[in-house]
């Protein structure tokens, strides 16, 4: 059965998005803050902005104005960049039903608040309206969306009905959605493998080889599970697609913003210069600041993080920032 889909944010991301809902025989209307990108896809059927090579599906509606792009909207989805998820929703709540559901696709955390995006839309929404939210996460490089290669992500929420009526609406032979109910788990290892990408990349950057990689993204996904563990979350889930699955695309993928910028970094260009000359939001800059604060607030572990944070915020050279990971006091992995 169709829906009527309002998706807030024609990013990269929020295009694949209305391009697979589209595809999938919805009716799919996509808002954007810029009006000529709204305007190209409407004329073009193409995002030249942030998609420039693919052809979006002709059916799939673009504006420049909320109001139309989510009347009578069904589903919401909220993919903004996370640091203006409540400024634009708080823009678009006088146009969202009071029955429509919310659907949060955004990757991050509030910097001031530290707030995952749906803390954010609940405060936006009211509790009420937003304790059922969904979220979508996972491995899911909006390019390949579109190009429609095979990608498996995960819907988490609180309400199994409401999980799965967004698997209903995006699942197809190319995008395999799987249910879960573990938010806070879900978003945390969404928001902070971006910062372990960072690193990821200014490893590679510095020429660090595959087994700095390799250790690197795997203590980051230990330092991911004691942050979950402690803000309530299930750790398991991050053995899932919101988890190693999202980490691993996150920290080796050519196509992977966070990665790129880290790579720049450690092969010695400036912070300010690199991130300023890329075209899309690079989301684990903030993130970092965050997520070390939120480490420090929780009392967790996470000298990763803190490394990047010194080389992003302190003006740390990334040698430095390896050589203090690399002399901490040696510890167990695991003991049983």
């Amino acid at each position: 059965m169709s829906a009527t889909v309002g998706i807030v944010g024609a990013g990269s991301w929020g295009t694949a998005l209305g391009h697979v809902l589209a595809r999938n025989g919805h009716d799919a209307r996509l808002w954007s803050h810029d009006p000529a990108v709204a305007e190209q896809i409407r004329r073009e059927s193409r995002n030249r902005k942030y998609l420039p090579e693919h052809e979006l599906d002709p059916s799939l509606e673009a504006h420049a104005d909320m109001a139309p792009a989510l009347a009578d909207a069904e589903i919401v989805i909220s993919v903004s960049p996370s640091h203006v998820v409540r400024e634009v929703m708080n823009e678009a709540s006088p146009h969202v039903s009071a029955s429509a559901l919310l659907v949060s696709a955004s990757k991050g955390l509030e910097i001031d608040t530290r707030m995952r995006m749906s803390e954010v839309l609940e405060e936006v929404f009211g509790d009420e309206r937003a304790r059922n939210l969904v979220v979508l996460s996972g491995p899911s490089f909006a390019v390949e969306v579109v190009q429609e290669l095979p990608t498996a992500v995960a819907a988490a929420s609180r309400s199994a009905e409401n999980a799965r009526r967004v698997q209903e609406l995006f699942q197809n032979e190319h995008l395999r959605v799987y249910t879960q109910s573990d938010v806070v788990g879900t978003e945390l290892g969404a928001a902070v493998k971006n910062v372990i990408a960072l690193a990821a990349g200014m490893s590679d950057g510095l020429g660090l080889g595959n087994n700095a990689r390799a250790a690197l993204i795997t203590r980051g996904l230990a330092e991911i599970e004691r942050l979950v563990r402690e803000m309530g979350g299930d750790e398991l889930t991050l053995s899932g697609l919101a988890g190693v699955g999202d980490l691993l695309l996150t920290c080796t993928g050519d196509l992977s913003r966070n990665r790129t910028a880290g790579l720049a970094i450690g092969r010695g260009g400036d912070v300010d210069q690199v991130l300023g000359g890329m075209e899309q939001v690079v989301e684990g800059v903030r993130t970092t600041r965050a997520v070390r604060d939120l480490a420090r607030r929780h009392g967790v572990e996470m000298p990763i993080v803190e490394a990047v944070f010194s080389i992003l915020y302190e003006d740390v050279e990334p040698t430095e920032a390896l050589s203090r990971l690399m002399s901490r006091q040696p510890k167990p992995e695991r003991w049983s």
